[in-house]
C-alpha cells in the first residue's frame, strides 16, 4: 500500500441502497472517518443521502466531511467498500444472479483500479463470499487487502442470541459462525465459550440445534417483516472499518482467502482472522472437533463448486 493510503481516512462507498446508507450513517455516527464519499449509478439518490447525511454532521463525535463523488474519487482512498449488485428478480435462479452481479462487479473494480486506488477493499454484496474472490482475482492485489463481511453478522446474531441465554452481555460470549454467509454456515461450539467457561457443558443439544437454527433464519426472518436486512450488516461493516483505520489488530470472522489454513486452499470463506491497518494479517485456526470439520468441508465445497460454476 503506498503511504497515501496508509495515512488515509478517506472511504469511498460504492452503492447507497439500504445497506450503504445505513453503513454511511454508522461510520458518521461513529467518527471513523474524516473524507466519506458516496458513488451509485442512481446520482439523484446518493446526492439526495449527501445533504441528508451532512445536516447530521454537526452533531458527529468528530468533524469530517460527506460528499458524492465517482470512481475516480477511489484513488488516494483508505477504503472502498462495496455494497451495489442486482437483487434476485422472480424466477432468477441464484446461479444466474451470481453471474449477474460477478459481471457487475468486473465493470466496478475494473473503474476503482483505474483510478490508482492502492488501499484495502471490504465487500458487502450477497453472494459476498463469491463476490469477494472475484474482487481478488478482478483487482490483482493482494489477498490481505480484499476483505468479505464473512460471518461478522451471523457471529453477532450468535452472541446475541447466546447473551440472551445465559443473561449475559452478548460482548462476553466468545463464540464464531464461520463457513459460507448462507445456509451452509456453522457454530464452532467446541470453542464457545463465556469468559473462559466452555458453554457446550452448559446448554443441551436441543437448545444448540435451535440456536444454530435461529442464527440460520434471522435474515430471512427480517426479510419477511420489513423487506431486507440493512442496520445489522451496516454495524458489521463499520466494525470491520474500525479495525482497519484504528489499526486493531483484532480478530474478526471475515470472508478471506484460505491458502492452507483448515486443510483448504483458494477459497474467500469467514473465519477469524486478524484485521488491522494492513487489511487481513494472518488467519487464526480454531480447534475444530470431526462434526464441526465434516460441516465446514460441505460449505467450502459449496463454495468452491459455485466458483468453477461462475469461472
Amino acid at each position: 500500500m503506498n503511504m497515501s493510503g496508509i495515512l488515509s481516512s478517506k472511504v469511498v462507498l460504492i452503492g447507497t441502497g439500504a445497506v450503504g446508507s445505513s453503513y454511511a450513517y454508522s461510520l458518521i455516527n461513529q467518527g471513523l472517518s474524516d473524507d466519506i464519499i458516496l458513488v451509485d449509478i442512481n446520482k439523484k439518490k446518493a446526492q439526495g443521502d449527501v445533504m441528508d447525511l451532512d445536516h447530521g454532521i454537526v452533531y458527529a463525535p468528530s468533524p469530517m466531511t460527506i460528499r458524492y463523488g465517482t470512481f475516480k474519487d477511489c484513488k488516494d482512498a483508505a477504503i472502498v467498500v462495496i455494497c451495489a449488485g442486482s437483487a434476485q428478480n422472480p424466477g432468477e435462479t441464484r446461479l444466474e444472479l451470481v453471474q449477474k452481479n460477478v459481471n457487475i462487479f468486473k465493470s466496478i473494480v475494473d473503474e476503482i483500479m483505474k483510478s490508482g486506488f492502492d488501499g484495502i477493499f471490504i465487500v458487502a454484496t450477497n453472494p459476498v463470499d463469491i463476490l469477494a474472490y472475484a474482487t481478488w482475482k478482478f483487482s490483482g492485489l493482494s489477498k490481505e487487502r480484499v476483505i468479505g463481511s464473512g460471518t461478522v453478522l451471523d457471529t453477532a446474531r450468535f452472541r446475541s442470541l447466546l447473551g440472551r441465554e445465559f443473561g449475559i452481555a452478548p460482548i462476553s460470549v466468545h463464540g464464531y459462525i464461520i463457513g459460507e454467509h448462507g445456509d451452509s454456515q456453522l457454530p464452532v461450539w467446541s470453542s464457545a465459550n463465556i469468559s473462559g467457561t466452555q458453554i457446550t457443558t452448559k446448554i443441551s443439544h436441543e437448545r444448540k440445534e435451535v440456536i444454530t437454527q435461529q442464527v440460520k433464519d434471522a435474515a430471512y426472518q427480517i426479510i419477511e417483516m420489513k423487506g431486507a436486512t440493512y442496520y445489522g450488516i451496516a454495524m458489521a461493516l463499520a466494525r470491520i472499518t474500525k479495525a482497519i483505520l484504528r489499526n486493531e489488530q483484532v480478530v474478526l470472522p471475515v470472508g478471506t482467502l484460505l491458502e492452507g489454513e483448515y486443510g483448504v486452499n483458494d477459497v474467500y470463506i469467514g473465519v477469524p482472522a486478524v484485521v488491522d491497518r494492513k487489511g487481513v494479517r494472518n488467519v487464526i485456526e480454531l480447534s475444530l472437533d470431526e462434526r464441526e470439520q465434516e460441516k465446514f468441508a460441505i460449505s467450502v465445497q459449496l463454495l468452491q463448486d459455485f466458483q468453477q460454476k461462475i469461472g
